[in-house]
């Protein structure tokens, strides 16, 4: 267990090395706070028009989890990991001789495979950060989801350690320790495929998306990707960015859609270390926002964040899990709404009494 305790340590950045150790409870994620049940299906997808960048010896293959307004809450509930997920994840950070079960037991809200609701929606993109399994967004995911959103999960290939595919092989990270900026065109790529397959009139989650409400977000690495995918694709009417830097900047054209910027006001405010927020800003030309969170660290816009305090080793002076995920479910399912369906959202106009970690910059 104590292995597995330093893991989390090493893989998130979230926890201190000097907190004792202490008996995992049973792990948890926050269920989601709209009024919609939630359904959820894992699709494999191949794109045969492109190779795979990492390892070229056949066409680009994904997984992507879809989470979606459900009718009725019928069926089990998902797992957060395979078990060979899960195995994979460890090993291939040191840790082969942990129990996988200790990952994989996790249960989140979302039925598989239940109904959908009737009805066009909303579609949300959403890119994990370099390194990490899709699933380390599958609170924000669900949230969306029960607020009345479509929400798509790309699990990139060969970007994370561990996804498991229906004949049961499972891949790792080939890409990692790669120059960053190889990875914004690649995602890119693998969105608008996606959102071809998605939409196209043949597939069945055509009747359930509005083809001209699409948004994409992503943390980290995924966040970076997303103003690429924007530029890329005009399908994408608004963008965020969770805790991402910037190291290519928004092309001098611009972009003219709605963005977010959300992150840690350690690194990113106007006179913080990171300076690719400040670069980036006057090129986006639409509606934006530039916020900070106090005390957030790089997980506190994931899953791992809560996770993390439920195993009792938040680093002392960090934003505690579960209100890193309420921020970030507020803001983010608040730009959307308001930016894909028009909604009022006071939220996004400044600062409010109950969320004193907020700033916002211009």
């Amino acid at each position: 267990m104590r292995r597995l305790l330093v893991a989390l340590v090493a893989l998130a950045g979230l926890v201190s090395l000097a907190s004792p150790a202490a008996a995992a409870p049973r792990l948890k994620l926050p269920p989601p706070t709209g009024s919609h049940p939630v359904g959820s299906t894992d699709l494999h997808l191949t794109d045969s028009s492109r190779e795979d960048p990492w390892v070229p010896s056949g066409p680009r293959e994904l997984m992507v989890s879809m989470f979606y307004p459900a009718l009725v809450p019928f069926g089990q509930k998902r797992p957060y990991l395979t078990s060979a997920e899960a195995k994979a994840f460890l090993t291939e950070s040191g840790l082969p001789d942990v129990d996988p079960a200790l990952l994989s037991g996790l249960r989140t809200s979302a039925r598989v495979d239940a109904p959908p609701l009737p009805g066009k929606h909303a579609l949300v993109v959403l890119s994990p950060g370099f390194g990490k399994p899709r699933t380390t967004l599958t609170g924000l995911a669900e949230d969306l989801a029960s607020k009345g959103f479509v929400v798509a999960l790309i699990g990139h290939n060969y970007e994370s350690h561990g996804t498991a595919f229906p004949d049961g092989h499972v891949t790792g990270c080939a890409a990692c320790g790669s120059d960053s900026t190889l990875l914004p065109p690649i995602r890119s790529a693998d969105a608008s495929f996606v959102l071809d397959t998605l939409t196209r009139p043949s597939s069945r989650w055509a009747r359930l998306i509005d083809r001209t409400r699409i948004g994409m977000a992503g943390h980290s690495i995924g966040g970076y990707s997303t103003p690429t995918a924007m530029v890329d694709d005009q399908r994408i009417r608004a963008g965020a960015d969770l805790d991402g830097r910037l190291w290519s900047p928004i092309p001098a054209s611009g972009i003219d859609r709605p963005f977010l910027l959300l992150g840690r006001e350690s690194e990113y405010t106007p006179v913080g270390p990171d300076t690719t927020w400040a670069g980036s800003w006057p090129n986006l030309t639409g509606w934006k926002r530039w916020i900070s969170v106090a005390t957030a660290g790089h997980a506190s816009f994931t899953d791992v964040g809560v996770l993390g305090e439920q195993l009792g080793l938040s680093k002392p002076g960090l934003l505690g899990g579960e209100r890193g995920m309420q921020l970030t479910r507020a803001y983010v399912s608040a730009f959307f709404d308001a930016n894909l369906r028009g909604g009022h959202q006071p939220l996004l106009d400044g600062p409010v009494a109950d969320n004193p970690e907020i700033k916002f910059w211009n």
